[in-house]
């Protein structure tokens, strides 16, 4: 399998808008792109802001229906073994592995993008880092710049490290056009301390296809495809 898994430090980090730069950025180069969300979680609640429901902004992103990218799909703004419950449902983890595998495919690159942090449960017992360790895909971790981010990003940065995930970098999002003194002095801490590559994704106001696309160019998207490809893993 091709692609990369975006997680996040946290609730709200940035994945889906991360996800969706990449995304934008790799169908704007003709990458044959496809965006597979597990599980979606919230439903019942009407997005913030300009920005629409994860799945759907992913779709929109590479030309996927909503439910194409996400089959399991709950009301409850819980985490996924939660959401489910509350429905009467259960998640298995041998649905989400079937699920990802047959979205990824054949001839195409799949972002995949988590839910919650690394360590949220999407079933009883599995998390969100069993399923990219299973999937094999390199981590691209989501983090907010701000005030907090040094202690989330370097314990997800550690807490895939010791599950034998690789990651490809950390991307600190809605990354201000004039950076004040912490958000320089995070950047620079996190290239001092997380033994990874960090970058930055601009403050982006909506979902506005050409700016979600030059975003995502300027990400170092295709060198962490290559690498993978070389070695299997990162």
């Amino acid at each position: 399998m091709r692609g990369l898994f975006v997680t996040g430090t946290d609730t709200g980090a940035g994945k889906s808008v991360l996800s969706a730069c990449l995304l934008a950025a790799m169908a704007a180069a003709g990458e044959p792109v496809r965006a597979h969300k597990p599980v979606v979680t919230g439903l019942a609640e009407a997005p913030e802001g300009p920005w629409p429901a994860d799945h759907e902004l992913l779709g929109a992103s590479c030309g996927m229906a909503p439910e194409e990218v996400a089959p399991l799909r709950f009301g409850a703004p819980a985490s996924p073994h939660l959401a489910a419950a509350l429905e009467g449902a259960r998640i298995e983890p041998a649905e989400l592995i079937a699920n990802a595998r047959a979205a990824g495919a054949g001839p195409v690159t799949l972002i995949v993008e988590g839910v919650g942090g690394l360590l949220v449960p999407l079933a009883d017992d599995y998390s969100v880092a069993d399923l990219a360790g299973e999937l094999g895909l390199a981590l691209v971790i989501a983090a907010r710049p701000g005030l907090g981010t040094l202690n989330h990003t370097l314990l997800t940065l550690e807490a895939a490290r010791t599950r034998g995930l690789a990651v490809a970098g950390v991307v600190l999002g809605r990354w201000p056009e004039q950076p004040g003194p912490l958000e320089r002095s995070n950047l620079q801490t996190l290239r001092r301390l997380g033994e990874a590559e960090i970058l930055t994704l601009p403050l982006l106001p909506g979902p506005e296809p050409a700016a979600m696309a030059a975003a995502g160019a300027a990400l170092p998207w295709k060198r962490w495809l290559e690498r993978q490809g070389e070695t299997g893993h990162l």
